[in-house]
């Protein structure tokens, strides 16, 4: 065996055994086992109508900044149930004068909650077949997905972001998503309500 093929292997070997760590830590019975799972559309409307007002974030007219807009999202006091509603609304359309940090067509495919605050959100393939690239941009899209959890939901400390259920290593190029990311409200600027 030659000293390239034998680093081949261990590379192989490590990202096996990576990828499995990874897949036991999500479905172990201890401390950290998430909850949650794939999300179910129909079930999506908060039962008893409540609302609260989340901030939200989208890139501002100038496309220099994302902008935090406080809006009504569905109430539930279930931490999964209120960081799903929060995502939805965060994937869903921006109110004018703003655009969308997410790529058109990105949806909500499974969220995963620890008991050590950290969510692992798993998106559609439009993450990153429909991501315009560019460093700024990617970074808004990021990071309007880690602060609108990070922000409304204090039990949520770290956000990964998945695609089509699997750990990637950016979705544009620039903005490494190997491991879970904290709040970062470096490019966002003062909030607008738009309740």
């Amino acid at each position: 065996m030659t000293r390239r093929t034998a680093v081949i292997l261990a590379i192989g070997v490590v990202a096996i055994a990576s990828t499995w760590f990874l897949l036991r830590a999500l479905q172990r019975g201890d401390r950290s086992q998430p909850t949650g799972g794939p999300v179910n559309p129909a079930s999506a409307a908060a039962a008893t109508g409540q609302k609260i007002t989340a901030t939200l974030y989208f890139v501002s007219e100038d496309g220099l900044s994302l902008a935090g807009v406080r809006r009504e999202v569905p109430f539930s006091e279930d931490v999964f149930d209120q960081a799903r509603h929060v995502l939805e609304a965060q994937l869903g359309p921006a109110p004018e004068p703003f655009v969308s940090a997410i790529p058109s067509g990105t949806t909500l495919r499974s969220l995963y909650l620890t008991e050590r605050g950290d969510a692992f959100v798993d998106l559609s393939a439009d993450a990153r077949t429909k991501h315009t690239g560019g460093s700024i941009d990617e970074l808004f899209t990021v990071y309007a997905i880690v602060d609108a959890l990070t922000v409304n939901l204090p039990a949520i400390t770290r956000v990964q972001i998945l695609v089509e259920g699997k750990e990637v290593d950016t979705l544009a190029g620039h903005v490494d998503l190997r491991h879970p990311l904290q709040k970062n409200l470096q490019w966002v600027r003062a909030e607008k309500d738009e309740s």
